[in-house]
């Protein structure tokens, strides 16, 4: 590439004389905006690779030529010969730029305060793919994997990435034959950890990027935890119905026991009590850990985490956290470092599409000890999609940490909106909004005058919403049953077998925006009054029924008649 660039600079008439491949054209399109890059990034670079320094030695060979290629004096000066040297210094310092952003990046490994503009970002990303062995000019690559790719258009989309990350041993390894691809996965690594820490969890030692959803990532912890407690059978679970934390568990071969919660005013609650009980029971040598939750749907609220950790310090217990949709809140973050404080956390786990907005796919798995975060990473067979890496990467350094917060003070905003207009909808229809202050993120509103007069109208009311374009409200009825892996849940999607009313949900999540509340709102003032005229019509259906009864019958039981005709017309 060098060979070609320079080629091209010296001879006016280089494009008739040579033809070069899609990389050297695409790298020659980025020299103008590189100069320097490599050069004075070269020294950062080491940091990433401290621990490995066999691949080092090899990356800085790779970057040497590389370093030299990217605009250096000699290319500018044979530049020179055909643009003005005013415009090209002109150009050189427009370029430093860029240059400063990107050394920034490499030396603190932290988030930008301000985003990066699109050309930034390409500029950087590119760089680190040509350090990919599968971009190098003249690679020849006879073995199994050597990042062949058939389609062009799969190629741009992953940037040219096609290695992955980590090696067979460990998924935060480094691969030798992808320096970029390993570089990307530091860096990404590096900054998740920054926005977890900016975001609540100040003492979080480790974490990394899974290419996982967080049920699986879930599902590596327990399997890691299996070979330091080799006689546990059980996993101490408070109550949280979704499926796939459930499963993680039953992935894992482990037996979970359900500790069912308790009704405190309106709020699904922890059972503290239970839960010691059933570890003393069980015995702490039999149970790998206690899995909690902090995000979750109304009523539920966020487990007593402080008290669970200190309950997990005291017997020896490990203690993993689902932390799906969790970032985004200051009080599951909050719940979970007073929890690491007083007690005991191993590990929590939180969404990447859920908490940052990018594809589904991807988890940050996290953590208190350094160590034992390294072993969950060492656990992941063979290497990863460098995916969700990239796509993290690419979001952090076009929000920065400036934007990310900004996202974060916006959804708590859109919370207390969301709030109030619910809670005047649902008094408008003589509901009334849960009281589950202990949530952060997700309210309810009952539907106790659907659920009393008609079986069906809940059922209906969720069917109208999801027809209308209205997704993410869950309606939830009384007395669902649901099976899981052999478990059956009595009151499936309320987290407890009893609960009082049927109700909706609806929460207040990242990205959300106040025409996204107002939207909804009105849809659901539509449906439920489409609901309430289908029921005053089915009231009215059976009124006439009634006036059709046998005139005789209606003289031998008048009062009978009467009662039932007083009690159809008021429903």
């Amino acid at each position: 590439m060098l060979k070609h660039a320079n080629f091209l600079l010296e001879r006016r008439d280089g494009l008739r004389m040579c033809r070069i491949d899609k990389c050297s054209f695409f790298f020659f399109f980025f020299f103008f905006l590189s100069q320097g890059v490599a050069v004075q990034c070269r020294r950062r670079v080491a940091f990433w690779f401290h621990r490995e320094s066999g691949v080092w030695s090899w990356c800085s060979r790779l970057f040497a030529p590389v370093a030299t290629a990217v605009m250096n004096r000699e290319s500018f000066a044979a530049g020179e010969r055909l643009v003005s040297p005013a415009y090209v210094r002109q150009g050189c310092e427009a370029r430093r730029s860029h240059e400063h952003l990107i050394r920034l990046l490499l030396e603190k490994g932290k988030c930008p305060e301000n985003g990066w503009d699109e050309s930034t970002l390409e500029l950087f990303l590119h760089e680190l793919a040509i350090m990919d062995s599968n971009n190098f000019l003249g690679n020849c690559g006879v073995g199994e994997r050597e990042g062949r790719v058939a389609s062009a258009l799969v190629a741009r989309r992953h940037y040219r990435f096609i290695h992955g990350i980590g090696r067979s041993g460990d998924i935060s390894a480094v691969q030798p034959k992808a320096a970029g691809s390993s570089l990307l996965n530091k860096i990404t690594n590096s900054l998740v950890l920054d926005i977890i820490k900016l975001a609540g969890v100040h003492t979080v030692a480790n974490c990394f990027v899974v290419p996982m959803a967080t049920g699986m990532s879930l599902t590596l912890c327990f399997l890691t935890l299996r070979h330091k407690r080799p006689k546990a059978k059980y996993i101490i679970w408070p109550r949280i119905d979704q499926k796939s934390c459930f499963k993680s568990m039953i992935t894992a071969g482990f037996e979970p026991v359900v500790i069912e919660n308790v009704l405190e005013g309106d709020e699904v609650r922890t059972d503290l009590k239970a839960v010691e009980a059933k570890v003393q029971e069980l015995g702490p040598d039999y149970i790998l850990c206690i899995h909690s939750t902090t995000s979750c749907f109304a009523p539920r609220v966020p487990d007593r985490l402080e008290e669970l950790a200190v309950i997990c310090a005291n017997y020896g217990i490990p203690h993993i956290v689902n932390n799906a949709y969790g970032v985004q809140s200051s009080k599951c973050m909050h719940l979970i470092q007073q929890g690491a404080r007083v007690g005991r956390i191993d590990a929590f786990v939180q969404s990447l599409d859920k908490n940052f907005m990018v594809p589904v796919g991807g988890a940050i798995i996290a953590g208190f000890n350094d160590s034992f975060i390294q072993e969950i990473s060492r656990m992941y067979p063979g290497r990863a999609s460098a995916s969700p890496s990239l796509d993290v990467l690419i979001t952090l350094l076009s929000l920065g940490s400036n934007g990310y917060k900004k996202l974060l003070k916006e959804r708590k905003e859109m919370f207390s909106y969301l709030s109030n207009q619910i809670k005047k909808l649902s008094e408008a229809y003589n509901e009334r909004l849960l009281h589950t202050p202990h949530n952060p993120i997700s309210l309810a509103m009952t539907l106790k005058t659907l659920d009393e007069h008609h079986d069906e109208a809940v059922s209906q009311l969720g069917s109208m919403l999801f027809t209308r374009q209205v997704s993410g409200a869950r309606v939830v009825p009384l007395g669902s049953v649901q099976t899981v892996s052999g478990y059956t849940f009595r009151g499936f999607m309320s987290h407890t077998n009893n609960y009082p009313c049927a109700y909706l949900n609806a929460a207040s999540a990242i990205g959300m925006k106040m025409q996204d509340v107002d939207l909804f709102i009105k849809r659901l003032d539509k449906c439920l009054k489409a609901v309430r005229k289908e029921q005053s019509k089915e009231s009215d259906d059976n009124y006439d029924k009634t006036e059709d009864v046998d005139i005789e019958e209606m003289a031998l039981k008048p009062d009978n008649v009467l009662l039932d005709t007083y009690q159809d017309a008021s429903s």
